[in-house]
């Protein structure tokens, strides 16, 4: 079963929802006494690597120069 969060409480405690989440619990943000979004932790299974900008440089690469290269194609 998912926890149900009003908005602002999980807003103002933000902090120990991520860890809760990073521990495997789910929680789904309420306002008014109505869904507006759920929170999770992220399947692993499901993650894929799009691109792995470590290969261009260790420390990956500065958004100006991702654009630059973008442009160039």
């Amino acid at each position: 079963m998912v926890a149900a969060v009003g908005l602002r409480e999980f807003r103002e405690n933000m902090a120990t929802y991520v860890r809760q989440v990073a521990a495997g619990k789910s929680f789904m943000v309420m306002r008014r006494s109505k869904p507006i979004f759920a929170v999770g932790p992220v399947e692993q299974d499901g993650w894929e690597t799009v691109v792995d900008f470590t290969s261009f440089r260790k420390n990956g690469i500065s958004a100006k120069e991702l654009l630059t290269r973008l442009k160039r194609r």
